[in-house]
């Protein structure tokens, strides 16, 4: 039940139950007090009536009617308050009932029960004239106990009030103050819902308008990245579209010619094969063309696959298909001094992320070699500390590839290879940085290793 409540219910169900429990213990120290209390009272009155009728009986058989002297002073006697005066001879009789007052307020029966379960009565002997009587003083603590008992009630009803309006005003200020959550419950639901744009109005207290800041800059982080994760895809799809149509391109270019070339060389070869004598000369013309059209085939088709997936790095490894790489590019420029390290420590990364560096690695060296005019290219593939961002125990890949060529011009813009390798990274969770000085250009890579299971 109590894990139901809202906070509100449990503020103002706690503070009930405090205020509840203090009055609880204020009434009963009052009740606890009320006995000794009118047992005191009732002490005192009993010793200063014993010793005022002590004092007025001591000349009574002086006078000249002793007997009706006595029953003046009883009369006279009676119209005290707090205690009763009675005449009696016999020893054994009872003592006189609690005399009542019509129309004073009295306590309630249970109370004068708790409090003063038994009259206390004192018998005073006197002697008239050598016969012994008494004169019995009974305490009537009756106004004390409705004093007692009138300011328990008074306790009560303002200790009351005290607590509704301290209840009254408890729900009204902490309605106040916890008033965001409700909008802070709504933004929420609106942020579920795919509306990034929802807001809340810092307010309450200063807790809570911190928790509303922190909402809305959580908001519009949570938009930016999905308008971010939208281009992100939107420019995935156009790369991928501009691939497709680059190497739809090369095949009708390339594939057409040789295709074209194929079929001329062999239909020449058909026909000559009509004849009753074929010149052999001919014959070896056409069909060395033949060979060369289907060894440019292959080359075309070689470099083909290697655009679409790097040939061997699935099956040789990436340090094989790194090794490769260099030295293609070595043989076809030897001007240029390439020196490629790859650390023992990286360890298995995972195919995706052997595909990612491979083609950072191959995208930075067309670039130096197109571009740059470099006369030494350093290639480093190391391990690298799990950057923020990137989730669970993947470490990460330190890809650099540095050259001395002459930089970037300052109106340098990333091209389509290297604007692709940075939105895979993106997708992936890696990075990629490139800086230029006068001593040439430094691409960095974070490459995010495949996730262990």
């Amino acid at each position: 039940m109590w894990r139901n409540l809202s906070l509100r219910a449990r503020i103002n169900l706690l503070l009930a139950l405090i205020l509840l429990l203090g009055l609880s213990i204020n009434i009963a120290r009052l009740v606890l007090e009320a006995g000794p209390r009118v047992q005191a009272e009732d002490q005192s009155v009993i010793r200063l009536a014993r010793e005022f009728v002590t004092t007025i009986v001591a000349d009574l058989n002086d006078a000249a009617d002793p007997q009706a002297r006595l029953d003046q002073i009883v009369r006279d006697l009676s119209k005290l308050r707090h205690v009763s005066i009675t005449r009696q001879d016999d020893a054994a009789a009872p003592a006189p009932a609690r005399s009542e007052d019509a129309g004073e307020p009295r306590a309630p029966a249970w109370f004068v029960a708790l409090v003063h379960p038994e009259q206390t009565s004192v018998r005073v002997p006197i002697s008239i004239h050598g016969k012994p009587q008494s004169l019995v003083i009974t305490s009537h603590p009756d106004d004390e106990m409705a004093e007692i008992w009138d300011g328990i009630v008074t306790q009560l009803e303002v200790g009351s009030a005290i607590t509704v309006a301290l209840l009254l005003v408890t729900m009204l200020v902490v309605g106040r103050a916890l008033a965001p959550l409700q909008a802070l419950s709504q933004a929420m639901s609106s942020i579920e819902a795919g509306d990034y744009d929802a807001r809340v109005e810092p307010g309450g207290s200063p807790e809570l308008a911190a928790i509303c800041a922190k909402l809305n800059h959580l908001a519009a982080t949570l938009g930016d990245a999905v308008e971010g994760k939208r281009q992100l895809a939107e420019r995935a799809v156009s790369l991928q579209d501009s691939e497709r149509k680059e190497i739809a391109r090369e095949l009708h270019d390339e594939f057409g010619p040789y295709l074209f070339a194929l079929r001329a060389h062999a239909g020449a070869l058909s026909r000559l094969s009509e004849l009753d004598k074929a010149d052999p000369a001919a014959l070896r013309k056409h069909g060395n063309a033949i060979l060369e059209q289907v060894n440019a085939l292959q080359q075309f088709t070689r470099r083909i696959l290697e655009r679409l997936r790097p040939v061997g790095l699935a099956e040789l490894g990436l340090g094989e298909a790194l090794g490769a790489l260099v030295r293609m590019w070595s043989e076809t420029h030897p001007e240029v001094e390439i020196e490629s390290r790859i650390s023992d420590a990286l360890g298995e990364v995972g195919e995706t992320a052997d595909l990612t560096i491979y083609r950072i690695v191959q995208e930075a060296l067309t670039n130096v070699f197109r571009h740059a005019g470099a006369t030494a290219v350093d290639i480093t593939v190391e391990p690298a500390e799990r950057p923020i961002g990137v989730h669970g125990s993947r470490g990460c890949a330190l890809v650099r590839v540095r050259d001395n060529g002459g930089g970037l011009r300052p109106d340098y813009r990333l091209g389509h290879g290297l604007t692709g390798m940075r939105e895979r990274l993106l997708a992936l969770g890696g990075t990629l940085n490139i800086s230029s000085g006068d001593d040439g250009v430094t691409v960095e890579a974070l490459v995010p290793k495949a996730a262990q299971v």
